[in-house]
């Protein structure tokens, strides 16, 4: 038999290498990523992390701003972003297109809702990438943002292909114009990667933006390679933390008494600015805070204004308000003699004349205090030789002028006391020359309402941790010294309340019916630069710095009208109209009795709780005040306001007791007592209007059994004035 003879098979054997060595390789790379976990220097288990795990952001909210009695005055509220999807491949379907189909009629209906121009929208909805590629979706920065839900449901209403909303939250501020420039505002900025942030941009909105932002949180979690939420895995959920609450001392009935006003003079006499403040002399809580023009902090609308808060933040020429403070400095230094005369007209100091208002024709010999009620400049010049340069201007100094008061907010002004020639220590008594800033004014006239005691105005009550509702800071009264004695103040006090009764008073515009004023008036020249001053009817600062009631002020107001057109009346006029219905309004909203005040008739309550109810209610109604039981009476476990402390005659007292509420009669409470009483029930009440209660929902002496809200109506004095003569009892006629 013939031997098969072997042949060697050179293609098997290239084949054999070849798949050999390519197992050895894939066998030496898997052992290798056993051990190492590792892949061009990469570990494995982070790649797969970062596809297979995902993160989602949990939305901190803002904190929000409240007033004195916790109504909210700016918060984040729900809006929507608009999103536009560009590309085809969103669609599957052609008869129902998920992209925008038709770019030019989508910018054109789009122009009508968002402020935005129609060519730049047009351009957004058909731009392309560097590679000439579309992107997916585009959006339109910060005219697609905080889009209400009115005009997402009419843009949704135009029916647009690719035209989507996702939830957002915008800041909102309910008030409208409402201390806008004390409050400030915050938008929404784009961050690198690609998230929003809301940033303060002004006021308290910038100067606490720290406090008020919060930390978004997050959930993390693992997917598989269709995205789909592995059973196995487990979410981490890392829990968002809303910013701080911030409490103002502003209270907002009594700023919307001032905004009220302020709008109608503003119409009536469109002066070129207006500035006021309401202050408590006795804490330096400031009450009501605003100016024009102003803006609408949703908006940022705004004409012809100032980026800046001009009671903080400007300096003025004040005019004779400032005769307040050189009188009192007079009375404290006993260079005060009321009754001994002086010439008036005009006073000539190293040739520089200085003259009255009635053009230094004067009224001949008049007393200082004559001099005082007429605001007279040469009774003021007369006065410093009394006193004595230096000693006038450490006055000045004890007052705060000349240096900041150190309120809570950003960019105060320092004003300049000029005392480097004699004409200017002149000028300086009567308020020309030497500037001062509104807030100065409003802390100097503490010290006369407050007994001599000056206190330091803010406009921060406390900072509370949204989530515990933990106290973070807890600001209170701080008395900045005591620039005069008890004594001047009182007399200072009725020497101002006298401007208004006195036969040549110049201040008989600033007279309220019901309570006593006390106040100086304002008429300063305002400066045009090189030495030169405005002259004119229409070219004057007015002002007014009062307070009320005058034997025992409870507020104090400054109000500043600047170049208002006046149609033949005083300049005090446009002045009055604000402080006048402002003063009188707040007064009654605060429960001030006329009666009441004007003996300092108080009382002291104590600690009731544990006591029984019906015992406590007939004690503090023999002391003239208002006790009202929340529960069905017995033992007392809480009351507002806490003992012991003084409380004017007249004052609601709240005791709570166990047990069902019976609704009160609510008609002429005020909005504290409603929302005092709100507090302790925590029922529903709905709040609606300004001022004091005019009826209810639920009628008096009903026992609350259930949730269901009672809504309370409120109208101001002047609604409640104009409802009665509108509609006159029977038989009566109106003319």
């Amino acid at each position: 038999m013939k031997k098969k003879r072997f042949r060697f098979q050179w293609g098997a054997f290239l084949l054999l290498i070849f798949y050999g060595g390519l197992f050895f390789l894939l066998f030496s790379r898997m052992f290798m990523l056993q051990v190492t976990g590792e892949v061009e220097g990469q570990e494995l288990a982070a790649r797969a992390a970062a596809k297979y795990s995902k993160e989602s952001a949990i939305s901190a909210s803002r904190g929000k701003i409240y007033d004195t009695n916790g109504q909210v005055i700016a918060e984040d509220t729900l809006s929507y972003r608009l999103i536009a999807v560009v590309n085809e491949q969103a669609t599957t379907d052609e008869k129902k297109p998920r992209h925008v189909v038709d770019a030019e009629k989508t910018a054109k209906i789009l122009k009508e809702y968002i402020p935005m121009d129609e060519e730049k929208i047009y351009k957004q909805l058909t731009r392309v990438n560097n590679k000439g590629k579309k992107p997916y979706q585009v959006e339109f920065g910060s005219a697609g943002r905080g889009i209400s839900h009115d005009t997402m449901s009419k843009i949704k209403a135009e029916k647009l292909p690719g035209i989507v909303f996702i939830n957002d939250l915008k800041r909102y501020y309910p008030n409208g114009i409402f201390a806008s420039h004390l409050i400030g505002f915050a938008l929404k900025e784009d961050n690198k990667d690609g998230t929003f942030t809301t940033k303060g941009k002004m006021g308290l909105e910038l100067t606490y933006n720290k406090e008020l932002t919060g930390k978004d949180g997050k959930v993390e979690y693992e997917t598989d390679a269709f995205h789909y939420l592995l059973p196995s895995s487990e979410k981490m959920v890392t829990p968002a933390k809303n910013g701080d609450d911030i409490y103002l001392t502003l209270d907002k009935t009594i700023q919307s008494f001032l905004e009220e006003a302020m709008t109608a003079v503003e119409k009536e006499y469109n002066p070129e600015s207006m500035t006021a403040i309401v202050a408590n002399p006795k804490t330096g809580k400031i009450l009501g805070m605003s100016q024009r023009p102003t803006f609408n902090p949703d908006t940022r609308e705004g004409k012809n204004m100032k980026w800046l808060n001009e009671a903080i933040e400007e300096t003025i020429e004040p005019g004779s308000t400032m005769k307040t403070f050189t009188l009192a400095s007079a009375i404290d230094t006993d260079a005060w003699y009321p009754n001994e005369s002086y010439m008036s007209g005009t006073y000539w100091v190293f040739g520089e004349p200085i003259r009255d208002h009635n053009g230094g024709r004067g009224w001949g010999p008049i007393t200082y205090l004559d001099g005082f009620q007429r605001s007279s400049n040469t009774g003021m010049a007369h006065l410093l030789k009394k006193i004595g340069n230096d000693v006038f201007f450490d006055y000045l100094d004890r007052f705060g002028f000349g240096k900041k008061t150190g309120i809570d907010l950003p960019n105060e002004a320092s004003g300049t006391l000029l005392s480097k020639y004699p004409v200017e220590r002149v000028t300086t008594t009567f308020g020309q020359g030497s500037t001062v800033t509104p807030i100065q004014l409003i802390q100097a006239m503490t010290a006369i309402a407050n007994g001599g005691k000056m206190m330091q105005p803010y406009v921060i009550d406390r900072i509370v941790d949204s989530s515990t509702g933990k106290v973070i800071q807890n600001h209170e009264p701080v008395v900045k010294g005591q620039p005069v004695s008890a004594d001047t103040a009182k007399q200072v006090k009725e020497i101002l309340a006298s401007t208004l009764t006195a036969k040549n008073g110049t201040a008989k515009d600033f007279i309220l019916d019901e309570y006593e004023v006390a106040g100086k008036t304002g008429t300063a020249q305002i400066p045009l630069g090189n030495g030169n001053y405005s002259w004119g009817a229409n070219e004057f600062l007015y002002s007014f710095l009062g307070m009320a009631p005058a034997d025992d002020p409870q507020l104090v107001m400054y109000v500043s009208v600047k170049r208002p057109k006046l149609k033949g009346e005083l300049g005090s006029v446009p002045v009055s109209k604000v402080f006048n219905p402002v003063m009188l309004n707040s007064l009654k909203y605060l429960n001030v009795n006329p009666e009441d005040v004007k003996h300092v008739d108080d009382t002291k309550i104590q600690d009731y709780t544990g006591q029984s109810a019906e015992a406590v209610q007939v004690e503090l109604a023999n002391d003239g005040l208002k006790p009202v039981i929340v529960g069905s009476g017995g033992k007392i476990i809480d009351q507002y306001p806490k003992g012991p402390q003084k409380l004017v005659k007249g004052n609601f007292v709240f005791l709570k007791t166990k047990g069902n509420i019976t609704l009160p009669d609510f008609t002429s409470w005020s909005l504290r007592n409603v929302l005092a009483f709100k507090t302790m029930t925590n029922l529903e009440i709905k709040v609606v209007g300004e001022g004091f209660v005019a009826s209810q929902s639920v009628s008096a002496g009903t026992v609350i059994s259930d949730s269901s809200p009672i809504v309370v109506k409120l109208k101001t004095p002047a609604e409640s004035f104009k409802q009665d003569v509108e509609t006159p009892p029977e038989g009566e006629t109106t003319e």
